[in-house]
């Protein structure tokens, strides 16, 4: 015996609620496959290509960093009072770039 909602139901509009249906089901799925392959490959990205600080790096007297960039082999810190600094991958200090202010009007 059919349900009472689809003998009511014309021939068309019952093909339509089921590709609605169908339709649900598939984002569904979408969703939580979506969700899946973040979970699985996000956190081995962060980890694996992370760079790190050098364990012994001491700016100079007066310094505070502002911001920090890495490179193959080195890091470069600038500092508030217009430097950038250059440090090896052990922490010792290969270059300084004094930064200079554009000409005023």
């Amino acid at each position: 015996m059919p349900e009472a909602s689809d003998a009511v139901l014309p021939p068309s509009l019952r093909l339509l609620k089921w590709l609605v249906i169908l339709l649900m089901l598939t984002m569904i799925g979408g969703v939580i496959t979506v969700v899946a392959l973040f979970v699985t490959r996000m956190p081995q990205s962060f980890t694996a290509s992370a760079p790190k600080l050098p364990a012994e790096l001491s700016l100079p007297d007066g310094a505070r960093p502002a911001a920090v960039t890495f490179g193959t082999g080195w890091t470069a810190v600038v500092t508030t009072d217009e430097r950038i600094l250059v440090f090896d991958s052990n922490g010792v200090l290969l270059q300084e770039v004094i930064i200079q202010p554009p000409p005023g009007p």
